[in-house]
């Protein structure tokens, strides 16, 4: 039977590029995209972390390649993007995943050491592999770039102000470039998760996990990294092609909770 619908929700055959993909939500990211067929580019700090998350990838059939990168290194960002389209062929979606949580006070000795670690690895590093990325995910003619940031980025709370600066700054960042970017078909979206299993929030247990999602969050749980990744899928797919510099919290409704 011929289809009705025109639009395709298959990433198969796309090369994709994921941050921070050794753990967490790029893990799960970096899974999903490959079991939906696309070719990922694995990229974390670690070189023996980076390599599992691939050998995992091909040992359930996917096809992935594995980059060390530090996402603050200029030069090593340049150097990945070139040798991506020389070894993938190309790329056609940008999944700015990699993150570092650091918080306290703004009275703290070490405060502008913080603020500028964070403003580093979840802000500048998004621009950079932005700018790095964008000619080849012009050429793509299905370009999509999926800014990870967090329900801080439309909120805030005491002590992570540097963290939360810097993911107000990748919600600007993605809708300041929606618009820039528009005319050449390449779609800008953010992504704001809430709370999370991952590794970041491992240091909380499981009894101050439960308090607080019973409190805060309406599905009463936290939520998982697959969970997130479905999302940035979804942002992806071509069939996406008019979703535009949109911020989504995945956060189990815990934004639009007034108390």
């Amino acid at each position: 039977m011929t289809r009705l619908s025109e639009l395709s929700r298959s990433i198969a055959g796309k090369v994709a590029l994921v941050t921070g993909a050794a753990s967490g939500m790029g893990r799960a990211t970096a899974h999903l995209f490959a079991d939906e067929g696309a070719k990922v580019a694995v990229t974390d700090l670690e070189d023996g972390a980076v390599q599992n998350v691939v050998d995992e990838i091909h040992g359930a059939g996917g096809a992935a390649r594995g980059w060390r990168l530090d996402v603050t290194d200029a030069e090593r960002i340049t150097t990945v993007i070139a040798e991506i389209e020389r070894e993938l062929g190309g790329l056609d979606i940008l999944v700015n995943n990699a993150g570092v949580a650091l918080g306290g006070p703004v009275m703290d000795d070490a405060y502008e050491d913080t603020w500028q670690r964070s403003m580093d690895v979840m802000l500048t590093a998004q621009m950079r592999l932005i700018r790095a990325a964008l000619p080849l995910l012009e050429r793509s003619g299905e370009g999509r770039i999926v800014n990870i940031a967090s329900t801080e980025g439309i909120g805030g709370s005491p002590f992570s102000s540097a963290y939360t600066a810097a993911k107000h700054g990748v919600v600007g960042l993605t809708r300041a470039l929606a618009c820039e970017l528009g005319s050449t078909g390449v779609t800008v979206n953010c992504i704001c998760p809430g709370p999370i299993h991952t590794a970041m929030t491992s240091v909380i247990s499981d009894e101050a996990k439960t308090k607080f999602a019973r409190r805060r969050v309406p599905l009463r749980r936290y939520g998982n990294p697959e969970e997130v990744a479905h999302m940035t899928l979804s942002l992806a797919l071509p069939a996406a092609s008019y979703v535009n510099g949109v911020t989504i919290p995945v956060d189990g409704g815990m934004t639009i909770k007034n108390n």
